[in-house]
């Protein structure tokens, strides 16, 4: 594997063509505003790109990928992945490409290698912060369309600039993206300023059904399935639900767990305050992701999955 820099990998892009561009599933919207802002800039400098069909994307962040995506990569495309940390982390229908990826864009400094060419930057607050220096060194004159995507990618890594990871150069990357066009009010609007009624409704239920640790440091909640159902939620409402568990005060880390459509299978997601390591949890079951956030899936059930989850954080404390 070789590690580029972001002049290197310009340079790589420069000198190719027809580059089909991989999200994760469950994509947010750092994944998809990386892949619809590198589409959009390769589009402007001349290029063939496409982002991969997921058909995950929810509702608020479908109109990043409009008039974007391709359903199957075709023989010859190049294809390459963003703030993707691990290949476990493609959409299970894409298994059969995990060996063929030719390059990776990402800032989870705990991923793992899985093509031959890679830009890791784990001190970058978001994947979009890296795509958008890499287009500005192929000398790209973003328009409105590729800065919105930039910044919907940079604004929900960061919580809306108020997450740890934040620093002077998230806010460079969206002024830039202000200045050529973005509409931030109203994609700030979308994202941190509107709620359905549903959402409201879930929290409220999240808040009664938490349990707190530790001295109150600490906190999990088990969702399961048939609440989503009886609430009538949807991923865009269950977004950042774990992010809501860590605002409770005094909690410095927070898990939120929920059932998946297998058996014996519940995904986990991990927020912290610094000074706690959410990856840590993370990895003890194979997952990964930043010290602030991270996640992973557990093959069990979910009693099951709270008293490990439960345990991992405490041991972490403990360590």
């Amino acid at each position: 594997m070789t590690e580029l820099t972001r002049i290197e990998c310009a340079d790589w892009f420069l000198d190719r063509d027809r580059f089909v561009i991989l999200t994760h599933r469950k994509p947010d919207g750092d994944t998809l505003g990386s892949a619809a802002g590198l589409c959009r800039g390769l589009r402007l400098l001349g290029k063939t790109a496409h982002v991969l069909e997921n058909p995950e994307v929810t509702p608020l962040f479908a109109p990043l990928m409009e008039g974007l995506c391709k359903p199957e990569p075709e023989e010859g495309d190049l294809l390459v992945a963003v703030d993707v940390a691990a290949d476990t982390m493609f959409p299970r229908a894409w298994d059969a490409l995990k060996n063929s990826i030719d390059l990776r864009i990402d800032h989870h400094g705990s991923g793992r290698e899985y093509t031959p060419v890679e830009l890791v930057e784990s001190d970058s607050a978001s994947c979009a912060e890296i795509i958008w220096e890499v287009l500005l060194e192929m000398g790209l004159e973003p328009d409105e369309k590729c800065a919105e995507a930039i910044y919907v990618g940079v604004s929900t890594d960061t919580g809306c600039f108020r997450f740890a990871n934040t620093n002077a150069h998230t806010f460079d990357v969206a002024g830039d993206c202000a200045a050529a066009g973005a509409d931030i009010f109203d994609w700030n609007r979308r994202l941190f300023d509107t709620n359905s009624l549903e959402k409201l409704r879930l929290q409220g239920w999240v808040a009664e059904h938490t349990k707190l640790f530790c001295d109150g440091t600490l906190a999990i909640c088990a969702l399961p399935r048939s609440v989503e159902k009886a609430l009538n939620v949807d991923e865009d409402d269950l977004g950042n639900l774990s992010s809501f568990i860590r605002t409770i005060e005094g909690v410095c880390m927070a898990a939120l767990l929920r059932e998946t459509d297998s058996e014996n299978n519940t995904k986990v997601s991990v927020r912290a305050i610094p000074g706690y390591n959410a990856a840590a949890v993370c990895e003890v079951f194979g997952g990964g992701g930043h010290a602030g956030a991270a996640g992973c899936s557990v093959r069990l059930s979910m009693e099951e999955a709270i008293t490990a989850v439960e345990k991992a954080m405490l041991d972490w404390v403990n360590s």
